[in-house]
């Protein structure tokens, strides 16, 4: 425990700077297979529920999702946590300042994640859309288009792309990461690999924890990805229904000036 609340707090000092998270595009970033990319791709609630173990376990220390309220765990597009559980997770995990009763209290499913930055570290709740990982051509957006921006790519390929090289620089150690621009991170890796046990069963190795946590940070940034998702379906169908009867009614004004004049 100790040891990850130390990795934890070097993450916090060197977000804190803007170089850990850094827009990637620069370093390789490895195309992971997400659930819910494309037009009809949804969240795997699985995962969501081991990003959030591993968010807090491993990341909550330093980090904070301010922006997220608890009570969202239990939205069946995302986590889908039992209401229950829920507030059992709020309760045994975080406190919240409580002005009415000048002091802290155990948070409640009403209330947001805290805004944890004791350490200066910066808010994970919108990092998945402020990070981009794949570019194209200047100004096109062309690999953004095909693949998505990549902000989930790119935390996943940035927490697996050590290569457990480091080197003292100015004073401060330095670690290689191959998602990283530059090369060269301040980060110390703050996974391993097997940091956390779930309880599905499912692999824990450093490949899908972090693509488990990239996917719980890319639902706090979207939670209402899915709805957005069926609503410009829904305009893309109705556009194109209205855009058939506009021609064919077009088409049918027409008509007898054209054979008139034909």
């Amino acid at each position: 425990m100790f040891k990850k609340l130390a990795l934890s707090a070097v993450m916090a000092v060197t977000l804190t700077t803007g170089s850990a998270f850094a827009a990637g595009g620069e370093g390789h970033v490895e195309d992971f297979d997400f659930s819910f990319e494309g037009p009809f791709g949804t969240y795997d609630q699985n995962q969501l529920q081991r990003g959030l173990k591993i968010y807090t376990e491993v990341c909550a220390g330093c980090h904070g999702l301010k922006f997220v309220p608890i009570r969202t765990l239990s939205a069946e597009d995302g986590p889908g946590l039992p209401e229950d559980q829920v507030r059992a997770y709020a309760e045994q995990n975080f406190e919240v300042f409580d002005e009415e009763l000048d002091d802290f209290r155990p948070a409640r499913p009403t209330d947001n994640f805290p805004a944890n930055d004791s350490l200066g570290a910066p808010d994970l709740s919108l990092m998945a859309k402020a990070r981009a990982g794949f570019h194209g051509p200047y100004g096109l957006g062309i690999n953004q288009f095909i693949n998505g921006i990549g902000g989930p790519e790119y935390i996943a390929s940035l927490l697996t792309g050590y290569t457990g090289e480091d080197m003292e620089q100015a004073g401060t150690i330095l670690y290689e990461n191959t998602a990283f621009p530059g090369g060269w991170i301040s980060m110390a890796p703050p996974l391993y690999g097997e940091d956390v046990e779930f309880d599905d069963g499912h692999e824990n190795d450093l490949h899908h924890e972090a693509a488990d946590v990239a996917a719980f940070l890319m639902w706090t940034a979207e939670p209402k990805m899915m709805a957005r998702k069926q609503a410009g379906f829904a305009g893309v169908l109705f556009l194109t229904v209205l855009s058939v009867l506009l021609y064919l009614t077009n088409k049918r004004i027409w008509a007898p000036i054209k054979r008139k004049h034909g």
